[in-house]
Formats: structure tokens, C-alpha cells, sequence
């Protein structure tokens, strides 16, 4: 008889500890939003626009030079980006600095036939290094977001001058190298999707520009009288695509058991 009690208590007791457990709500899932501070990489391709124009004169000859080289600076661009966001309702609004290495690179040649009694111009750019400090704004719906981002630009230009005039008498082979830093502005836009609640990968177009690159470029090598002005403006357009991770900066509360 007592064996009996001692089971049907322990049955009791079971099933109680079932339906209280069946009746305890489970921890609601985390909630996605696009707030908090991220970092991550970013790589694409790169073209520059405008020509490089030429203008001169050769006081042997009495030749004035003017010209344009053509010619459009292109190559691969990657770096890496930190910023931070908040969302309020579908809004987001943020602000993103980036940094890339480049490879874009130009050389443009010109012939002048009577110029020296006949010489040949060269100019190669190539742009090192650029970065940017951008605000974003954008409106999303759950994982996914649009937005666009403009602000700051900075970049790094370097360009080599090579003159040749081998007819000449002395014959000229004058050379020169200019480096720059230029700061202009940048604008574009993009989407992003969240693959988890923290990591997201993202696709970004943007136009730069930098202004206008003016120099008297191999004034200290040319002949008494002659001189070589160049001026280039610096625009480039930029596709890219990258993956940011998103810190959580609140813990997520603590489960705390009912008995």
C-alpha cells in the first residue's frame, strides 16, 4: 500500500513539473536591427574621367603648344571600412570612414612635330592610395537596407613628365615627378543584406571628385624662354562589394528561471 503512495506521489510530482515547464514561454528570438559599430573589407574596380591637356611654347621655333591627352586611369581598389549606425523606426542614419590602396594607373603620349624640331610628351599618373569620411542614410525593410552616402574624399596622386627632343641641338631629355594629396567630395549609394544579425554584405557605386591637378611641370629643365603648363581633372567612378560584421554593443538580458 505505501508502495503504491510512494509511486502515485512521483507520478504526480512528474507530471506537475511537466505542464509547469510546457507552460513557461520560451525566450522571444532576437530581434534584428542595422544599429551598433561595424567594421569590414571592401574590393572593386575603378575609372578615372578627363583628359590631361597640354599647352606650351618653344621659343627656338616660335611654336605654341597646345593639346590633349587622352586616356582614362583604371585598375582594382580595396581597403577596409568602420562606422556606425542607428535605426529608428526604418530609418537608418550613419557615418562610415574607408581607406583603399589603388592601382590605377595612365600614361598619355603626344607628338609634336615642329615643337624642338620635334618632340615627344609623356605624363603617367597613378593614384596610390584614397579614403573617405561619408554619412549614410537609408531606409530598410527587416534584412534589407538602401542607402546613400556622401561626404569627405582624400587621395594620393603621383605623375611622371617625360620630354623628349632628340633632333634638337643640344637634344633635350628632360624628366619630372610630381606627388599630391587632393581632398574633394564623394557621392553614391547602395544596398546591404543581412546574411545573420551580424554579419551583412553590401554592393556600393560612387562618383569622386578631386578637383583640378594645374602644374608647370619641367620648368627647371627646359631651354631659357620655354616652358610646358598641364592641368587634369581628377574624377573617378567606383564599383565595389564587401562584408561588414556589426558589434553588439548591449547583451542580450539574462533568462531568468521561475519556479
Amino acid at each position: 500500500m505505501h508502495k503504491k503512495l510512494f509511486l502515485a506521489s512521483v507520478g504526480a510530482l512528474a507530471l506537475t513539473g511537466s505542464a509547469a515547464l510546457a507552460a513557461e514561454p520560451l525566450p522571444p528570438p532576437p530581434i534584428f536591427t542595422w544599429t551598433g559599430v561595424y567594421v569590414g573589407g571592401q574590393i572593386g574596380y575603378a575609372w578615372g574621367a578627363g583628359n590631361f591637356n597640354d599647352s606650351g611654347f618653344d621659343p627656338i621655333t616660335g611654336t605654341f603648344i597646345s593639346g590633349t591627352l587622352g586616356g582614362t586611369p583604371n585598375g582594382v581598389v580595396g581597403g577596409a571600412h568602420v562606422g556606425s549606425q542607428i535605426q529608428i523606426n526604418q530609418w537608418v542614419l550613419g557615418i562610415e570612414g574607408s581607406v583603399d590602396g589603388t592601382s590605377l594607373t595612365n600614361t598619355a603620349v603626344a607628338i609634336f612635330p615642329v615643337a624642338f624640331r620635334g618632340s615627344t610628351l609623356s605624363a603617367q599618373t597613378k593614384a596610390d592610395v584614397q579614403g573617405s569620411i561619408r554619412g549614410k542614410i537609408g531606409f530598410a525593410w527587416d534584412r534589407l537596407l538602401i542607402y546613400g552616402t556622401g561626404g569627405v574624399a582624400f587621395g594620393g596622386f603621383n605623375t611622371d613628365f617625360a620630354l623628349a627632343a632628340p633632333n634638337r641641338r643640344p637634344p633635350i631629355f628632360a624628366t619630372a615627378n610630381r606627388s599630391t594629396t587632393r581632398v574633394g567630395w564623394t557621392a553614391g549609394g547602395g544596398v546591404q543584406y543581412a546574411v545573420t544579425n551580424n554579419w551583412w554584405v553590401f554592393a556600393e557605386y560612387r562618383f569622386t571628385d578631386f578637383g583640378t591637378l594645374r602644374d608647370n611641370f619641367l620648368a627647371s629643365e627646359l631651354p631659357v624662354g620655354a616652358f610646358f603648363n598641364g592641368n587634369r581633372r581628377l574624377q573617378e567612378n567606383q564599383v565595389q562589394v564587401g562584408f561588414s560584421y556589426r558589434f553588439d554593443l548591449m547583451p542580450p538580458p539574462p533568462v531568468v528561471a521561475k519556479y
